[in-house]
């Protein structure tokens, strides 16, 4: 968010919290791109905050954390002192959720597979509907296909994510995979580590299709750990999301922190062809630019 919404959105979360008697004198961020995430001190709440227009994907994000809770799934809960709701405040849709405090060990790649295998595990209990993978796909599509969406990206590499994608889809699509409820984007930044173990958050992703297509957020490493990986699609679906990302990367308004230049180390990774990089990898290159 720019700085100038930015501080709406901060006094909004405070406004909600402070109406369900959670004293909110303080707000941290956490985390700012399309969406804020902010800690809110001292009722230690971490208040995730959007756009107005967004409060059915917050909605549906809500339901299904309420039914993986239940689930025992390995994920990050509501606050307790509030309804679990979205809230709406000058423009901005609130929801509130627990606040774990981080610890320092990283997640090993067994920890991270055991992880997103039970979290599958408890996928497989809900009952929420929600979009297969391949609105995704269709989404990043639309955005390359339109210069109004996408307009600093250059033809040669509208081509290319194009085809990658539009032959992607037709190929996992032939495989026939098993599918099932997905986190969607279960990549290292929605992976919390925690005094509770690894819990998953940002569940408005989630979407229908084959483990694998999940499988592609996470390390190289991570997934050699989870069972029964079907590793030739899991290499189909590593560069398929590869160019979704990238895609998304050249929106037009896009707010993902140095996005553009992430964008195009995708591009690049895409061009030089397989073995193709894992988004940890490619996000590990953005870390020392």
């Amino acid at each position: 968010m720019e700085p100038s919404v930015l501080s709406r959105a901060i006094a909004a979360a405070t406004s909600v919290a402070t109406s369900l008697d959670l004293p909110a004198d303080d707000a941290i961020v956490l985390h700012n791109s399309n969406r804020l995430a902010v800690r809110l001190t001292p009722c230690d709440v971490l208040a995730r905050v959007a756009h107005a227009g967004q409060e059915d994907a917050a909605r549906f994000e809500v339901e299904l954390a309420t039914q993986l809770a239940e689930a025992g799934a390995p994920t990050g809960t509501l606050a307790a002192r509030a309804d679990p709701l979205v809230y709406t405040h000058d423009g901005f849709a609130v929801t509130l959720w627990t606040y774990y405090e981080p610890v320092t060990a990283q997640v090993s790649p067994v920890e991270y597979a055991k992880a997103l295998e039970q979290l599958h595990a408890g996928l497989r209990t809900c009952s929420v509907p929600a979009p297969p993978f391949t609105d995704r796909i269709a989404e990043a599509e639309r955005l390359v296909a339109s210069s109004d969406l996408s307009p600093e990206l250059g033809d040669a590499d509208r081509e290319l994510l194009s085809t990658t994608m539009g032959n992607l889809r037709r190929a996992i699509d032939d495989r026939g995979a098993a599918e099932q409820l997905l986190h969607g984007e279960p990549h290292p930044g929605n992976l919390l580590s925690t005094r509770s173990g690894p819990l998953f958050i940002d569940l408005e992703t989630c979407c229908r299709g084959p483990v694998e297509f999940d499988l592609a957020h996470v390390s190289a490493a991570a997934g050699q750990h989870y069972p029964g990986v079907d590793h030739g699609l899991l290499d189909e679906c590593w560069q398929l999301v590869l160019a979704m990302v990238a895609a998304w990367r050249w929106e037009r308004g896009d707010e993902f922190p140095n996005g553009r230049w992430f964008g195009e180390e995708l591009l690049r990774a895409l061009r030089a062809g397989p073995p193709w990089p894992t988004l940890d990898v490619v996000t590990s290159r953005l870390d020392v630019r």
